[in-house]
């Protein structure tokens, strides 16, 4: 994913965007995306909208396009700054998101959730680092460098033919024991 929108949220009630620190007891501690960067508490009874799982609403009722992919569209047609903002006009706004997402629902989504798209992307673009997406060639460097079936792994070593055939066959002195240690 180009923009990693997993911790970051808009919150009902609160401007801007915000990124998750952790749970507390009577809510959510957030920091703000600007240049303060407060931290604050979410109160459990603000609703918080995760970024990663907001959609935009097509013309085929079975699809939506994902937050992350519009962000992605937004950035490959025009950098890292949207060519409007929430103050442009109705005309203008409707031909960004005609140009962006072609196929967008025009009965479903309002001009109101456009003006937080382009707001929200120019937020994001400002405090969250672009990362180019993986091609299929560095997906293959990747596998090259996953071990091998025999290499030992980090967590403990490998588990010999023998010992997998020994446990398929329900001998326990010949299964590997396993730890009950957590993990830290």
């Amino acid at each position: 994913m180009p923009y990693e929108l997993q911790e970051l949220a808009a919150i009902s009630g609160m401007p801007g965007l915000y990124r998750l620190v952790r749970a507390a007891r009577h809510g959510v501690l957030v920091e703000s995306l600007d240049e303060k960067a407060t931290r604050t508490l979410a109160p459990a009874r603000n609703k918080v909208s995760l970024l990663s799982e907001i959609s935009i609403y097509t013309q085929d009722p079975e699809e939506t396009v994902p937050l992350t992919e519009a962000f992605e569209r937004i950035y490959q047609k025009h950098g890292a700054t949207a060519p409007v903002t929430s103050k442009s006009s109705e005309g203008e706004l409707t031909e960004f998101m005609a140009s962006v997402i072609p196929d967008y629902d025009r009965d479903r989504v309002y001009l109101s959730d456009i003006k937080k798209l382009a707001t929200w992307f120019g937020i994001v673009s400002k405090h969250v680092p672009y990362q180019e997406a993986a091609t299929p060639a560095t997906t293959d460097q990747a596998a090259d460098t996953e071990p091998a079936a025999e290499e030992p792994l980090s967590t403990g070593g490998v588990i010999a033919a023998s010992d997998e055939a020994a446990s398929a066959e329900g001998n326990p002195e010949a299964a590997p024991k396993k730890s009950r240690k957590k993990a830290e």
